[in-house]
């Protein structure tokens, strides 16, 4: 008997099963969430790029951000967002170097941990938003040191993607080494994975975000339209 090509054979039932149809959101959501932290990068400026010299004088200092709740609001929604995109991928690309990689490698799970870290980082800091959010809603009502230093998480957890940096270097040791990915993103991703680690060195944790979601955005649409054969 012969079995159709598009189904696999259930040796217990003795019928053949249709085969499952890989999909690529996963991959798409990577794009998304790497586009979505560029984003990030454009709008925090808005409400913290005020007057150094106010720095000083957190009255002064916050003063200078009143009316600007709005984006906060949309900061929120970004890093929530940002981070299920993260999450969804992370167990795509898992799925995908797993199917590369001998039984039991390590490269997998450090993949998508160190996404997971980064979307884990992105609720915090979406936490963060959310406080001062009501903050700047009633500024007469608040304490501007209070206020002041929401403002510094604010710029600084979301931005924090030190986490992917694992995850491009895994692809990258992962494409150079059994060719599990196509040999110029394991290239690209050693590159990005040097930029993150530079930033962790450096008194500039948050510039990490600006590698880190350019990797995902190029990962998310490499994985989402390579060819079927190479990948699931």
């Amino acid at each position: 008997m012969s079995v159709p090509t598009s189904a696999t054979f259930d040796a217990t039932t003795a019928t053949p099963v249709p085969a499952v149809r890989r999909r690529r959101a996963w991959a798409v959501a990577g794009a998304v969430a790497g586009l979505t932290g560029i984003a990030l990068f454009q709008l925090n400026p808005e409400l913290t790029s005020v007057d150094r010299s106010l720095i000083a004088d957190n009255a002064r200092y916050v003063a200078a951000m009143d009316g600007r709740e709005a984006y906060v609001w949309v900061f929120q929604v970004l890093s929530t967002l940002a981070a299920g995109c993260l999450a969804v991928f992370a167990a795509g690309l898992r799925r995908r170097l797993a199917a590369r990689e001998p039984a039991g490698a390590l490269l997998p799970e450090a993949a998508a941990g160190g996404l997971l870290l980064t979307a884990a980082l992105l609720l915090v800091g979406g936490g963060v938003s959310t406080e001062l959010y009501w903050d700047l809603l009633h500024l007469s009502e608040t304490d501007p040191d209070t206020v002041a230093a929401l403002a510094t998480g604010y710029g600084t957890f979301p931005w924090v993607w030190a986490g992917t940096g694992l995850s491009a270097g895994a692809v990258a040791v992962a494409g150079l080494r059994r060719r599990s990915v196509s040999r110029w993103l394991a290239g690209f991703s050693l590159l990005m994975a040097l930029l993150i680690g530079v930033t962790q060195v450096v008194p500039l944790q948050y510039l990490a975000l600006a590698p880190a979601a350019l990797w995902a955005s190029v990962a998310g649409l490499t994985f989402a339209l390579e060819r079927r054969g190479l990948g699931n």
